[in-house]
């Protein structure tokens, strides 16, 4: 019997009291519901001790903890074991625990994840996405791996950012090939805080390309708002890495006092921001104009994507972490930190002092 069933036997018997109480015949109620004189006065008995809930017939099964269920500390060692290791299935996690002289069944394991909700590996996941979310925990290569398969939001992670212009990521993407042009690349620049983005068109990735967009561009677009930009995150690509003693882009941001931090090779994603930015340039702008508009130079090109990079920054809200539904100039302007000035003692305070 399912609860809707017991649910709804349970409304039975209600009505068949209300319907004696109403006819104030018992024989002719029990006639009209189907129900016999004992099973009335036994149905009444449970509803005056009981009330509402001695209507409800009781439900197979054990009547609180399971007499075989498993001690509370091989509990516990389950569910450590489910937050290190969230991918392990059942009999792997009882075989890594006997190893460990905790003795559990694979069918122990599973009525553990059962009654704590992780059944599932996508729930353990979300118990371990939850975890570092909420608390200092230091999560092991495979737990980062896990989280990175299973999360498309967390495989795009970035380094953690509290104000404009403290990480600016930089990248080159290539947009297509024009017809008596070439191969047509974009210089993309983004500050990692806010998404506010600068984007240009060249036909070379090349150094000074790279340096151009952020000297022309970027850099006054910061001082003009009285930001310093700290630091630089690139991938390892020639037009941003080379020796720091000969490389233009190096060297131009040595001249700058910019520190220039690269992403870890294999993993693309610590570039996350930029590369998000990427997809919805190419979903939003290139395929669309691609398919719409023929160009004959770079220059055309370039004055359509000034027109949708002014939307993205300005027009255009973000449902991104931190954005909550805010353009990138909004979370721009209210990320500058101003610089704090020393307060000057007064000769009150000064003679106070002393």
């Amino acid at each position: 019997m399912t609860t809707v069933q017991a649910e709804k036997i349970a409304r039975r018997k209600l009505s068949l009291l209300e319907l004696a109480q109403e006819l104030g015949n018992v024989s002719k109620a029990c006639r009209i519901a189907g129900y016999s004189r004992q099973q009335f006065y036994e149905i009444r008995r449970n509803f005056q001790v009981y009330g509402a809930e001695g209507l409800l017939d009781r439900m197979p099964g054990a009547r609180g903890p399971h007499p075989n269920r498993v001690a509370s500390e091989v509990e516990e060692a389950i569910l450590a074991h489910a937050l290190a290791h969230p991918t392990h299935g059942a009999q792997r996690v009882a075989d890594e625990l006997m190893l460990r002289g905790v003795q559990v069944s694979s069918g122990g394991v599973r009525g553990v994840w059962i009654r704590n909700g992780l059944k599932r590996r996508h729930e353990r996941l979300l118990r371990l996405e939850k975890t570092v979310r909420e608390s200092d925990f230091e999560l092991t290569e495979e737990q980062i791996l896990a989280l990175e398969r299973f999360d498309p939001e967390y495989r795009e992670r970035h380094i953690e950012v509290k104000a404009t212009g403290e990480l600016v990521a930089v990248d080159t993407f290539f947009a297509g090939t024009l017809k008596g042009v070439g191969k047509v690349y974009i210089q993309t620049v983004l500050d990692c805080f806010s998404r506010y983005v600068w984007a240009r068109l060249y036909t070379s990735k090349m150094p000074v390309t790279a340096v151009q967009i952020l000297n022309n561009h970027v850099l006054p677009f910061f001082e003009e708002h009285g930001v310093k930009v700290q630091t630089v995150l690139s991938d390892n690509g020639r037009e941003f890495c080379g020796r720091e003693d000969r490389h233009p882009y190096e060297l131009f941001l040595q001249l700058e006092e910019i520190e220039h931090r690269r992403t870890q090779v294999g993993r693309p994603q610590s570039n996350g921001y930029i590369e998000r930015f990427h997809r919805t340039l190419l979903d939003e702008h290139l395929r669309v104009k691609g398919r719409t508009t023929w160009y004959e130079s770079v220059s055309e090109m370039q004055e359509d994507l000034d027109a949708y990079i002014e939307t993205y920054n300005r027009n255009r809200p973000h449902r991104g972490r931190g954005m909550e539904g805010r353009t990138p100039y909004q979370v721009f302007k209210k990320g500058i930190r101003k610089p704090r000035t020393r307060k000057k003692s007064t000769k009150k305070e000064v003679k106070t002092a002393a």
